[in-house]
């Protein structure tokens, strides 16, 4: 199955025959499965017509069940990997040193020069000036060349100095610089090569020497951070002098740090330079000269670094002899080159755009992320130095020069992108020419458009397993030109809407800033790529909600957010900026309610879509989440009842979306006043009546929470409420232990849902011998009265309650329904508190017995927490000796909340406050809870490791969500609902289908399958009909652990599903010949209740298997054939009560059936209603009233008609189409006793049989039966094809017998499994057809399933 239609293809897959096709014989992989074991051989494979079956179209047109994302994959959020795009310490060069070292007209001694020779200095011959002028000329000059990098540093000359004045000048500058850097560029051309000690040289104040100035004294003065250029002979020496002495100044430092501090000077250590904070570029190697070719400037590595496109300009020209590739361009021409460097309009302008293009791609194609973050985004001046420096490196190779750095770069000199710069400055310099003499306007470059297609190549087969694209820098760069600024921002998101991998290689480059900035934009043809962008990084980086505020640039998603001609899913991007910018940020919550975005918001809720829906949910409850003042704007707004209306929504998200609003609205109240208590109330109430049964556990899991903030909202309420609770099970323990055990010890406890169900069996049969019938009497069973309170004493601490009544109770209060209402407990619990509290800890207790197991989880810590500061508090209570009533006037009143319009405190009164009734340092250990978000705090002293032995049981977990200091239970939603950002959005295409992919070609192989079993079916039905064969052939025989009580076949392969009381098991033929267990897992229902259903759906494709059981809760289960695991699981009867309650009435637990191509589910059982449940949705669809005393036995449903039986024989059927009240459409009341099968089979007919052994046949257009068939012996069980015109009886006489339903003969019948000697079936409990195939499976009560398939003669 595909992705987009469900889960993939598993793993290893078997190979299909070879296709043909003109890409030559290429194999096809296919799904592995059990129909290669069901026998299908060639003499079965009978002609049948081709109108008897269903193109293999019709299936692909069947819709999948619970395949979406919330189903297929965990609910938590995307698991990222984050890399340091952001640099922690943003640094800048303030000053910069400027040591010039020519003494012109001397050259140094130890350098025998070519002549002619390399002469300029920062573009000056000082030999055409006098020493002093040209010496001022060359620093001013260099001075110009630098501030173009960094025009706000200060700089400081020192030409020709001393080493007492280099001393100075590096002190001063390192002083006023304090932590910035500090830059110093020697030139050295006038003075002697560097030592091997690591030493320049400088002159004395009379210049007749050269003094040597250690780098380590150097290194004193200069201090860290600090970048050292050097521009002189043997260069090399120098970084390696400067490693050898920062290794030395740090043995130093610990050297003196050990011998107590510094010594008679008194003053504070300085601390020593660090070497990764120092940055070091050199001209050349340690062996060898500067350049002296006298076409090249003398200070030929200087001028890359500070005038790079003049240096690449000419060393372009000459390389091509003067022309080659530029025709008729001379080197004095490009002294004319027309335009400003920043204006990028211009032939220089370009130029210079373009080069910083392609060195940044070098560069980050190159580095290590680590380091070009380092070399090329923290610093202006480092990062223009480093990008000239790589020019550098491939201008000095070709002088036989290797430039040295610190941090040390790999060669770049080769790089491809060189080549694009020579193309670029070729087509440029081609116009030069023309523009000089005939004044032609320029041309721009072809560069960047082309750059931008390469991207998009990229783009095009670009994945994670690739390299990176080595355009994306440029593509950066392109944000900055309007004319290529739509293209470059449309592939920006598709590139980014490649995955978070994507993301962080777009924030490592440096996107940020730019796309930043691009918000002040006004054009409106921006806003859908930009708002894109931007849900992009903020799904991976929510950090990015700070820069976003500082700028004001929020304002930017609520322009978009208002403008009418934005799509939907444009607003939804916007919306969730701005929920990401106000989520746990205080500073964005301001702004976003000085920006009425609550507003905005509910005035957007009509839209239909459901993603944005859902998103403007979660917006409005991150923005009022703790934060009083958009919760009293919201209160003016009626946010409440807007988002009230989306608990209806058909989209599980929608609605999870506004529990979660809800939740985070009660939660954000400091301070409780009457009508804000009510308010919260009321919302608390309605949020039960209508999400309590909802069939998505995303939801549930919200109520959940939302509960957890009303009981933080009235925790003494719920703590006095709680005690009356413990009291009377207390009370019911003890007597039920009493009249068991003859014991008297009493223990004070919560009771969980299981245990209090448990305890109301025995209190109403009193008596060992009375326990359920499931139980009987094996060691397993034992274990479990064990582990209900039975055998031994309960275990102390709040024990699970199913809620239900003592003595003398109704038949329904044994229900999950109940218990929401808290009509099982007595007058004792339910006359002293409002209906209010009852409901939400009913509420919380019927979700403590969830399916799902992490909604009772979450419930269960809810409840614990209660109980543990209850019991805290009388600790306290009576350890202070004081008497204090836990319970209010306003506790023991049972009217309903007020309305919140209405407040019933003055003006200028103070409002109602909490329950002041508790000692007042409960109430301060309880305060820190009651406005915390996902919290239930402990006081302090139940965090010691003896209260938590007192108690038998853990407080509850602390689950961090902001900062670690509130605890409480807490969901995945808000990160989960944020990873849909992160995942491909631009799915262009999605609806077309990949006709080569193994996806495709394994879904086919599926229907081909199916189509086969559907041949064969056809088959075997005509040879039942011709009378050729019968139903003998036994496929095997399983035993089982347990008793088995339900059988259900999967449609299209011979797996069998066998369930017995809490587990199910997967019948098939693999590994082996024969068939065996292959897979077994425990179906999680309570202990006092069982599987009584199973149905299978999605079976066209990847089947699901639902299990229901007879307390009314429903479990979808994948992957059962290899590693089972939930779906989702849900209460579809909550007033259905388990049969081991049921007492004398019967009862046939829940009854399932299942439309596909209208992914209803239809359950049905001891109850008033049959249930439909839209599955797609995940709600109740409508209840079907059943109108009859007795329970529901069987059901089926066709083509828009349901067929239900009962225990008393009837037969209705009902339309589900039609309204509920008018559903009903005929009953058949033929049957005297309970009906044991029904089928609705082609043609409108329907069969049905009873225990007495009766068959009739139906029209559903007559009210009379079409024909009686006896077997003439009562029937234990019965079942009926659903499609041939056969049905099996398990009869008294202790036989299977197979009969036909033309003439009811019998067709043959099976006493004894086969072989020689082979043993006479035990007592058949259950009998089930395949629902396609002629094979038959009968579960008997030794625990033995066995297996028979049709023979033809």
């Amino acid at each position: 199955m595909p992705a987009s239609r469900g889960e993939p293809p598993p793993p290893s897959l078997p190979q299909a025959p070879a296709r043909s096709s003109w890409l030559g014989f290429l194999p096809v992989s296919a799904l592995e499965d059990n129909v290669r074991n069901m026998n299908i051989e060639a003499e079965e494979a009978y002609e049948v017509d081709e109108d008897d079956s269903e193109p293999v179209d019709s299936f692909c047109k069947l819709p999948l069940a619970f395949s979406c994302p919330r189903h297929l994959q965990p609910v938590q959020g995307v698991e990222m990997i984050m890399q340091t795009w952001r640099m922690r310490e943003r640094m800048k060069t303030v000053s910069v040193a400027l040591v010039i070292c020519q003494n012109v007209g001397v050259d140094p001694p130890d350098v025998t020069k070519t002549q002619p020779c390399a002469r300029q200095e920062c573009w000056v011959d000082p030999l055409s000036l006098n020493p002093q002028r040209a010496l001022e000329t060359i620093g001013g000059n260099l001075q110009r060349q630098y501030e173009r990098w960094q025009p706000r540093a200060r700089y400081r000359q020192s030409l020709d100095p001393t080493v007492e004045e280099v001393r100075r000048l590096a002190t001063g500058l390192r002083r006023s610089a304090r932590d910035e850097r500090v830059l110093f560029h020697y030139n050295g051309h006038g003075v002697p090569r560097p030592t091997a000690n690591g030493e320049i040289w400088v002159f004395n104040r009379s210049y007749t020497q050269y003094i040597p100035l250690s780098i380590y004294d150097l290194q004193s003065w200069m201090g860290s951070p600090s970048i050292y250029v050097y521009d002189c002979n043997n260069a090399g020496i120098i970084v390696d002098s400067f490693r050898n002495f920062a290794e030395q100044h740090e043995r130093e430092y610990v050297e003196q740090i050990r011998a107590g501090g510094p010594q008679a000077g008194g003053t504070e250590l300085p601390p020593p330079p660090s070497l990764r904070n120092c940055i070091q570029l050199a001209a050349c190697s340690k062996d060898q000269l500067l350049p002296m070719n006298p076409d090249l400037p003398a200070d030929l590595f200087t001028a890359c670094l500070t005038t790079p496109i003049k240096v690449a300009l000419r060393w372009f020209v000459m390389k091509n002899d003067l022309g080659y590739l530029a025709p008729k361009v001379k080197l004095e021409q490009l002294e004319k080159i027309p335009g400003q460097f920043g204006d990028r309009r211009t032939m220089l302008g370009e130029l210079n755009w373009i080069f910083t293009a392609i060195t940044d791609t070098i560069a980050w194609n190159t580095l290590p992320r680590d380091t070009f973050q380092k070399l090329f985004r923290q610093d202006l001046l480092v990062a223009s130095l480093f990008r000239n420096f790589l020019l550098a490196e491939r201008i000095m190779k070709s002088n036989d020069c290797t430039p040295v750095s610190q941090p040390k770069l790999p060669g770049t000199h080769q790089h491809p992108m060189w080549e694009a710069w020579d193309l670029a400055v070729d087509i440029c310099l081609s116009q030069l020419k023309n523009i000089l003499e005939e004044d032609k306007t320029y041309l721009p470059s072809s560069f960047f458009e082309e750059q931008l297609t390469a991207f998009e190549v990229w783009l095009s087969h670009g994945c994670e397993e690739r390299s990176p694209p080595e355009q994306l820098p440029i593509v950066l760069q392109v944000l900055l030109s309007q004319a290529h600024r739509l293209r470059a921002l449309d592939l920006l998101g598709k590139f980014l809407d490649l995955g978070p991998w994507a993301v962080n290689l777009a924030l490592s480059v440096g996107i940020f800033p730019y796309v930043l900035k691009l918000l002040q934009s006004s054009a409106r043809e921006l806003r859908p790529l930009l708002v894109f962008i931007w849900a992009k990084i903020l799904a991976v980086d929510s950090s990015c909600q700070q820069d976003l505020v500082r700028d004001q640039s929020h304002k930017y998603f609520l322009t978009v957010l208002q403008d009418p001609a934005m799509l939907p899913q444009v607003k939804t991007w916007a919306v969730f900026v701005l929920s990401s910018v106000v989520q746990g940020y205080k500073q964005g919550q301001d702004e976003a309610v000085a920006g009425n975005l609550i507003s905005i918001c509910l005035n957007e809720m009509d839209e239909a879509d459901p993603v944005f829906k859902q998103w403007l949910a979660i917006c409005l409850g991150t923005l009022w989440d703790k934060h009083e003042e958009a919760r009293g704007r919201a209160m003016r707004c009626n946010a409440p009842e807007s988002l009230e209306t989306l608990l209806l929504d058909q989209t599980p998200e929608v609605r999870a979306a506004a529990v979660y609003a809800l939740g985070t609205f009660i939660n954000s109240c400091s301070e409780r006043t009457e009508h804000a208590n009510t308010l919260d109330q009321n919302i608390a109430t309605r949020l039960l009546q209508k999400i309590l049964e909802d069939g998505s556990t995303l939801v549930r899991k919200e109520l959940v929470v939302t509960m957890q903030y009303v009981v933080n909202s009235f925790p003494n309420n719920f703590m006095a409420l709680m005690r009356a609770i413990a009291d009377e099970d207390d009370g019911l323990a003890a007597g039920t232990r009493s009249s068991l055990l003859s014991s008297s010890t009493s223990t004070l406890g919560r009771v969980s849902s299981e245990d209090k169900l448990s305890r109301q069996v025995l209190q109403q049969r009193r008596s060992v011998v009375g326990i359920p019938q499931s139980m009987t009497g094996s060691v397993t069973e034992l274990n479990r009265m064990g582990d209900l309170g039975i055998l031994t004493t309960p275990k102390r601490g709040r024990k699970s309650v199913i809620g239900l009544a003592g003595v003398g109770t109704q038949h329904h209060v044994a229900s999950l329904a109940s218990l929401a209402s808290m009509a099982c407990y007595g007058p004792g619990v339910t006359a002293k508190f409002k209906p209010f509290y009852l409901k939400v800890v009913g509420g919380l207790m019927v979700l403590e017995r969830d399916p799902d197991k992490e909604v009772g989880t979450m419930a269960r810590q809810v409840l614990d927490t209660i109980y543990n500061k209850m019991v805290a508090a009388e600790r306290e209570r009576k350890g202070s000796g004081v008497f204090r009533s836990l319970s209010q006037a306003e506790l023991h009143s049972v009217s309903a909340p007020g309305s919140p319009a209405k407040a019933s405190f003055m003006l200028g009164d103070s409002p109602p406050g909490h329950n002041t009734t508790l000692p007042a340092s409960f109430r301060q250990g309880l305060a820190g809870s009651v406005g915390g978000q996902h919290s239930l705090t402990l006081p302090s002293d139940l965090a010691s490791k003896p209260a938590q032995a007192w108690l038998g049981r853990s407080t509850v977990s602390d689950i961090s969500e902001d900062g670690g200091q509130e605890t409480g239970v807490k969901t995945n939603f808000l990160a989960w609902s944020a990873k849909h950002f992160s995942s491909r959005l631009m799915k262009l295409g999605e609806d077309m289908v990949d006709l080569e992919s193994e996806e495709y070609w394994a879904r086919q192989w599926l229907y081909d399958r199916n189509e086969k079993v559907k041949k064969r079916a056809a088959a075997e039905r005509k040879s039942v009909e011709q009378g050729s064969g019968r139903l003998d052939d036994q496929l095997g025989v399983v035993k089982i652990p347990q008793p088995p009580s339900v059988l259900a076949y999967e449609p299209y392969t011979s797996s069998l599903a066998v369930a017995t009381r809490d587990s199910i098991l997967l019948v098939g033929n693999k590994p082996g010949p024969s068939p065996q267990v292959t897979t077994s897992w425990g179906n999680g229902n309570s202990r006092v209740s069982q599987i009584t259903s199973l149905q299978f759906c999605n079976s066209h494709e990847r089947g699901l298997l639902v299990a229901g059981s007879d307390d009314g809760c429903v479990r979808v289960w994948r992957g059962w054939d290899e590693s089972p695991h939930l779906v989702t699981g849900w209460t579809l009867l909550p007033e259905m009560v388990p049969q081991s309650l049921a007492g004398s009435r019967v009862s046939y637990g829940l009854q399932l059936a299942w439309s596909q191509p209208d992914q209803l589910l239809v359950g049905a059982g001891d109850a008033k209603n049959i249930r439909l449940w839209d599955c797609s949705a995940e709600v109740r669809l409508c209840d079907l009233p059943i109108q009859s005393d007795s329970c529901v036995t069987c059901l089926h449903m066709d083509k828009g008609v349901l067929a239900a039986s009962f225990g008393d024989g009837q037969i209705k059927l009902f339309d589900y189409r039609a309204p509920p009240a008018s559903a009903r459409i005929m009953a058949f009341r033929e049957h005297k006793q309970l009906v044991l099968s029904l089928k609705m089979q082609e043609g409108g007919k329907i069969v049905s049989g009873c225990t007495e052994g009766v068959v009739k046949v139906w029209d559903i257009r007559r009210q009379s039966s079409l024909t009686t068939l006896e077997t003439n012996q009562p029937a234990v069980s019965l079942d009926i094809h659903q499609s041939a015109p056969v049905f099996a009886a398990w009869t008294s006489t202790q036989q299977i017998s197979f009969h036909s339903l033309h003439e009811g003969k019998v067709l043959n019948q099976i006493r004894y499994h086969e072989g020689l000697l082979g043993n006479r079936l035990g007592p058949v409990n259950c009998l089930k057809f395949h629902p396609s195939l002629i094979q038959l499976a009968a579960a008997s009560t030794d625990s033995h399933v066995s297996m028979f398939g049709y023979r033809r003669y």
